[in-house]
């Protein structure tokens, strides 16, 4: 019942952080051990090793295959490495040297790649210490090993298992950092290949290694630098986002796979509901640098205080072309807009103004663009006869209308 007892704190301290195996093994409960042993347990574990290779695949459902391959050659040299430290462990009084660790770190390392957690591997480990336990303890006796020493074998058994388990948590922990930060460099990547138009076979090849399947369209979201870290998290939780907030050099942006989707745009909207964004237009997936290009258009306008939230270019997509070349939008200002030069800053925004509201209407007549601006039916027929002296006869010319409407739509978000 002692020896039982001696057996379960180990067996639930397997899953400790490492700095819990480094304490065991300081305490070196092996010491009180017969060097002599040793060569006993060497012995022993000629029979021992297939025992506990048998009994891991019968007990343990993720172990129950052949030995062929990674898996086989894994167990096999695992279980016979763990017993041959232990038989040197008790002869030398050393703990495991570093390099022989690696193996531990490489079963973690497995782990990982066959996508299980460490419960199947830390099972493992128990399982090979209780029959480890069980023929060193006859062995022992039958030796004449001290009763106090019984003791002392089963807590050097148990602080060599936990110095294996640490080394395989270590291994997982590399293996999954290593993972994470090959799958981020493919996510950069690939938004990267977004960014600059690529073409879709290559587009498809990264997405693959970046485990983010290409959707039929996609959205580009303009962001501010500005509390980007706080949106990181939860912009985690959602697959359909493809994000780079460091920027490369550039302002941070990220991709929306789908956004028609019900309520896609929606928990995108709530995730940066304290931060100002830009969602671009939805497009096919090498259109993905154009919506980006959109979106920065419209980010850059906006003002310094603006309003947190998604701002969406779809509606103001008239905006968005009219902000794409600005010098574009002056020149023809400067020409079509000549007439007005002429007069004083007020007279000329006022007629602007009503110009803007008359092409704006669908009758441009008096009452309509009076209501429109809120002035007097009166007022409006005064000021439409100003501006017919001054264009003429471009009012009737539907190119001309087109583009003296162009010009204060344009001057107009300047202004803004």
């Amino acid at each position: 019942m002692a020896v039982s007892t001696q057996l379960q704190g180990p067996v639930r301290r397997l899953s400790q952080p490492q700095a819990q195996a480094r304490a065991y093994m300081q305490a070196r409960p092996w010491a009180a051990l017969p060097s002599g042993l040793s060569a006993l347990i060497r012995a022993e574990n000629v029979r021992l090793v297939p025992e506990i290779v048998q009994e891991i695949r019968r007990q343990i459902p993720e172990y129950a295959r052949p030995l062929d391959g990674r898996f086989g050659v894994g167990i096999q040299q695992g279980a016979a490495r763990a017993v041959a430290q232990f038989a040197e462990l008790v002869a030398d009084d050393r703990a495991c040297p570093e390099e022989s660790l690696q193996v531990y770190r490489a079963l973690g390392r497995g782990e990982w790649r066959e996508g299980r957690s460490l419960d199947a591997l830390q099972a493992a480990y128990r399982l090979g210490a209780r029959l480890a336990w069980r023929r060193y303890a006859r062995l022992a006796r039958r030796a004449g090993v001290p009763a106090v020493a019984m003791t002392a074998l089963a807590e050097a058994i148990f602080a060599h298992i936990d110095e294996m388990a640490a080394a395989s948590v270590e291994g997982y922990a590399e293996a999954r950092a290593d993972a994470a930060g090959t799958l981020r460099r493919a996510r950069r990547r690939l938004v990267q290949l977004l960014v600059g138009g690529a073409a879709e076979p290559v587009l498809t090849e990264c997405s693959r290694a970046a485990r983010y399947p290409l959707p039929e369209r996609i959205a580009a979201v303009a962001l501010r630098t500005d509390g980007l870290l706080g949106a990181a998290a939860g912009l985690r939780t959602m697959p359909s986002v493809l994000a780079d907030l460091e920027g490369q050099g550039q302002e941070p942006c990220l991709f929306l796979a789908d956004p028609e989707l019900p309520g896609r745009v929606e928990q995108l909207a709530a995730v940066l509901a304290d931060r100002t964004a830009v969602l671009g237009p939805a497009v096919p997936v090498v259109q993905a640098a154009q919506s980006l290009r959109w979106a920065r258009t419209v980010a850059a306008r906006l003002p310094a205080d603006a309003e947190p939230g998604l701002v969406h270019c779809d509606n103001q997509l008239s905006s968005v072309l009219l902000l794409g070349d600005e010098d574009l939008v002056k020149l023809l200002a400067a020409r079509r807009l000549a007439p007005l030069e002429g007069l004083t800053g007020k007279r000329r925004e006022r007629l602007e103004e009503t110009l803007l509201a008359w092409l704006e209407t669908s009758s441009g007549s008096a009452p309509e663009v009076a209501a429109r601006l809120g002035l007097h039916p009166q007022t409006v027929r005064q000021r439409m006869r100003g501006i017919d002296e001054l264009f003429g006869e471009a009012l009737s010319d539907p190119d001309a209308r087109f583009e003296i409407e162009l010009a204060l739509r344009g001057r107009r978000l300047q202004a803004r």
